[in-house]
């Protein structure tokens, strides 16, 4: 058969992944992702560590995030990103930039991380106050918060699982429920950590119930790569990428409602 008039395949644009080893959700990523552009993922090597602090440091070590990179160059990415949210928030603000710029050094593309994407999009949606969902145990959770602080952001109500392991296998309607529990009045937006839990569907749902805007790490990893290539991510009924989504009525602030009542 001839398919000479085809003229395909179309050009494509690349964005370059680094995951942690664990990394299970690589359909998910590519939800967000318009036709025109590829994903290529690679991942970190392989410890014999849960979810922890300790692995956080360890799949976020600059050697590591370099040599991932290092991986990609032949494909010739336009942008590399590192998708995981606690491996980019252990170091706080000042090692999250210090990750981005060994990635760019690395690659001599641009270059964002999970938790660099959440402050972005937090900025993006003028959210001064967040309510936290994880799957983390307490320590890891508690580090999110301080990191979330550090950027001037106030954390109103927090939920987390407590999972070391096999994080991706959590259903939507346990996500559902620890995002019900972690919501207050007067909150900006909620936000969903870890890029190895599932969200994708979930998010609207969530926003139509709790009417603020909801985001994901996969999410917002996605968005703010795109981003950089002057390109829109795919998402339905999501607030951070269809800012029609936004226009929905806001939970009365519960400082407003005390002062009201006094």
């Amino acid at each position: 058969m001839d398919v000479s008039f085809l003229g395909g395949p179309r050009p494509q644009r690349g964005v370059g992944v680094v995951a942690p080893f664990d990394f299970a959700l690589d359909r998910e990523l590519w939800r967000w992702i318009p036709d025109e552009v590829s994903l290529h993922l690679t991942r970190t090597p392989y410890v014999p560590v849960e979810v922890s602090l300790d692995l956080a440091r360890l799949v976020s070590e600059h050697d590591t995030l370099s040599e991932g990179v290092r991986t990609l160059i032949a494909i010739a990415p336009e942008v590399v990103a590192y998708a995981c949210t606690s491996g980019s928030f252990v170091g706080g603000i000042a090692g999250e930039r210090a990750m981005c710029e060994a990635m760019t050094r690395a690659g001599a593309v641009p270059s964002v991380t999970t938790s660099g994407a959440l402050l972005e999009a937090l900025a993006d949606l003028g959210a001064r106050r967040v309510a936290l969902v994880t799957p983390y145990t307490v320590s890891v959770t508690r580090a999110l918060e301080e990191y979330v602080a550090e950027a001037g952001v106030r954390v109103t109500g927090c939920a987390f699982m407590g999972l070391t392991r096999h994080i991706w296998k959590v259903p939507y309607r346990e996500v559902a429920d620890m995002a019900r529990r972690a919501a207050r009045r007067g909150t900006d937006c909620l936000f969903i950590s870890c890029t190895n839990l599932p969200t994708y569907d979930v998010i609207p749902q969530l926003e139509a119930e709790l009417r603020i805007p909801v985001i994901s790490a996969n999410q917002v990893t996605m968005w703010a790569a795109l981003r950089r290539l002057g390109t829109r991510a795919v998402g339905p009924y999501q607030s951070l990428i269809d800012p029609a989504a936004r226009n929905g009525p806001a939970l009365p602030d519960v400082e407003q409602q005390q002062e009201g009542s006094t």
